[in-house]
């Protein structure tokens, strides 16, 4: 998600970084549009390539840059110097060289005088390091930044973040995912911002009038990754369908997946969380939610002592959205099951770890287990 510092009208020097490389490249593109005088043509923007091979070619592109930013612009108008997709700003061999660190230095200092006022700087980089000085310059003389950084799908409350991005471009097309859809497509996009637009254009397509986007249409036209299978087995898990469980936990393991892998990251969490969920409900006297973010406004509400036990992310918030839907299905169980559940689900990591059989009938037992009444 962009993460903007400030955004005056008369901005003059501009940056868009981030690890998120379509998100930097589409919003970049569009702000070197938006400052381009109108009317200037090909004289109101020059772009410096930034995509450079080697540190010599980057040298050579960032004193371009300075050069161009000290040249007045053609009749006295304006214009805009784009330094575009620079790719020496991160912590690689061609990043740290010395004539690479002494361009940077110049440019520095060019950015921290001051560019003239009829002259706008932009910058567009996906990889940079932070801890390096000339970001350190940016951050203190860009009147604009503008950070896109990828999601990291393996830390806790991803799937928040992906929602609103989900959300955010859907909107631009008129798509109304429901509730279901959404969270299977966010699992098998990952938060991935190019992916998300692929198969979103995809949808796009394949819908006529109707803009509505249900499950059954993101099964079909969005390819099923790891990650998807996982959340059907999750899902599975959660709505008490043996069969369905037991068909998917076989699929895993005949595309190579390890049963550690499949207990621990489909099998144990959502137990983890049916329980936590179930647990709550009945303490608390909450109503089952219509939508995993009804159920985290209502463990917003509770006071601190009832949810100081939840997992948490890193910064310290919970982990409430797994749980809102785990909520959705926890009437499906009683806290006693779920209890066994967990202990079956520790006797089975320790069975795959110190014995010989087969992992497909420990998952098997663990499944019917949980599920069977």
């Amino acid at each position: 998600m962009p993460k903007p510092k400030t955004k005056p009208a008369s901005a003059t020097i501009h940056a868009v970084v981030g690890s998120d490389e379509a998100e930097v490249k589409r919003f970049a593109a569009e702000l070197a549009e938006k400052l381009t005088p109108p009317g200037a043509a090909e004289f109101g923007l020059e772009i410096v390539d930034g995509a450079a091979d080697n540190a010599e070619q980057a040298a050579a592109r960032i004193r371009s840059s300075i050069d161009a930013l000290q040249t007045l612009p053609f009749l006295g108008g304006a214009k805009v110097v784009w330094l575009k997709n620079a790719n020496f700003l991160g912590d690689d061999q061609k990043a740290r060289s010395a004539s690479v660190q002494s361009a940077l230095e110049e440019l520095s200092d060019v950015l921290g005088r001051g560019v003239a006022p009829d002259v706008t700087f932009l910058i567009s980089a996906t990889d940079i390091d932070k801890r390096r000085a000339f970001y350190k310059t940016l951050v203190k003389t860009a009147e604009d930044i503008q950070v896109f950084d990828r999601l990291d799908s393996g830390r806790a409350g991803w799937e928040e973040a992906a929602n609103e991005i989900v959300r955010t471009h859907a909107k631009k097309r008129k798509l109304q995912f429901d509730e279901d859809a959404l969270g299977l497509f966010v699992l098998l996009t990952g938060g991935e911002t190019r992916q998300i637009d692929n198969e979103l254009e995809k949808i796009d397509t394949f819908l006529g009038k109707d803009r509505a986007v249900r499950v059954d249409l993101v099964r079909e036209l969005v390819p099923l990754s790891r990650g998807g299978v996982i959340f059907e087995l999750s899902n599975a898990l959660a709505a008490r369908d043996l069969e369905l469980a037991l068909t998917l936990v076989r699929r895993l393991l005949e595309h190579g997946e390890k049963a550690i892998g499949i207990l621990l990251a489909a099998i144990v969490p959502i137990v983890r969380n049916l329980l936590l969920a179930k647990d709550l409900m009945e303490r608390h006297r909450l109503q089952r939610p219509h939508s995993p973010f009804q159920f985290i406004s209502a463990i917003n509400r509770l006071p601190a002592s009832a949810t100081d036990h939840l997992p948490r992310k890193k910064d310290g918030s919970i982990n409430a959205y797994a749980l809102g839907i785990a909520a959705q299905h926890a009437h499906h169980f009683k806290v006693d099951e779920l209890t066994e559940a967990m202990r079956a689900c520790l006797e089975a990591n320790v069975k795959l770890i110190t014995t010989q059989l087969d992992h497909e009938v420990v998952l098997t037992e663990v499944v019917v287990k949980l599920l069977g009444r």
